[in-house]
């Protein structure tokens, strides 16, 4: 004997299990070929594609940190004072005293001004290391990500912060390059926003900022539309 499967589908009135073929369901009595039952299951419809659009808010559309070349400018500023301090240790500025000067020094004078000027310029060396090092751990501490209704972010190197800014409290951007940056294929883009906590956001020196800045205009446009927002300038 064969057993033939049929076809099933849920009654837009009760939800219970019903023949596909049905006009008629048989636990309610309410008959599926109204403009009534039509109605229910188009309603239905729509709130599984509106569940759908929510899966698709958590999908995520960038994540990345700010690049090291973005240092650049400050690397070049470190060097120049490493480079006066190389010539602080270097240079014999005991002649400069006696000769140009024409002062007396005595060799222990001479001594402890060589001494003096090898320390000065060696605690320039390590200021300027550990500020650039300090700046090179902030800046890669930060992490961005970047979904459909939302931009969450975390900072921090020992105080690490996380937080969150909705799309829709977006009401403007724009994008920033200096020579540098557009040499490193790298930018800033600054949004403006309705948030107290960050009026104003910034994704700090990261790679292809044209293609971030189209991905969040798109997305600030979604989450208008999606929650009819309307910002009034």
């Amino acid at each position: 004997m064969t057993m033939i499967a049929l076809k099933t589908k849920q009654c837009p009135f009760c939800a219970e299990t019903i023949q596909a073929a049905a006009v008629k369901c048989r636990f309610c009595g309410e008959f599926l070929n109204s403009k009534k039952a039509k109605a229910l299951e188009n309603n239905i419809g729509t709130d599984s594609q509106d569940c759908e659009d929510k899966n698709a808010n958590g999908a995520v559309l960038f994540t990345g940190r700010p690049s090291l070349f973005g240092m650049a400018g400050t690397v070049v500023e470190g060097l120049f004072f490493i480079v006066l301090a190389t010539l602080l240790i270097k240079l014999p500025l005991e002649n400069v005293l006696t000769g140009a000067l024409k002062l007396q020094l005595t060799k222990n004078q001479i001594l402890m001004f060589n001494q003096c000027r090898f320390f000065a310029g060696l605690g320039l060396i390590v200021v300027v290391a550990c500020i650039l090092l300090i700046k090179m751990i902030r800046l890669k501490m930060t992490y961005y990500e970047i979904m459909h209704d939302r931009i969450e972010w975390s900072r921090g190197i020992l105080d690490r912060k996380v937080d969150n800014l909705d799309m829709f409290r977006v009401i403007d951007l724009k994008m920033r390059r200096t020579i540098f940056d557009c040499i490193f294929g790298i930018g800033t883009i600054i949004l403006i926003t309705t948030d107290k906590t960050d009026p104003e956001f910034v994704f700090e020196k990261v790679t292809n900022p044209r293609e971030l800045y189209d991905i969040i205009k798109k997305a600030t446009l979604d989450a208008d539309r999606q929650n009819r927002v309307v910002h009034l300038e």
